[in-house]
């Protein structure tokens, strides 16, 4: 009986860590996406600068 209770608290610890990183894992992703959306504003404003410093 107490085997059963420690594989069941065993199951449960990692059913809530696989939750709290699967759910990190959204969370990072979708800020990922944005912080590579606005690296390329910055190189578009980067190199339209640029040339307009040139001319």
């Amino acid at each position: 009986m107490l085997r059963d209770l420690g594989f069941i608290f065993l199951f449960f610890i990692f059913l809530i860590l696989w939750l709290i990183f699967w759910l990190a894992l959204h969370i990072t992703a979708g800020f990922i996406h944005i912080l590579i959306f606005l690296a390329v504003i910055f190189l578009i404003v980067h190199f339209v600068r640029r040339r307009r410093a040139d001319l």
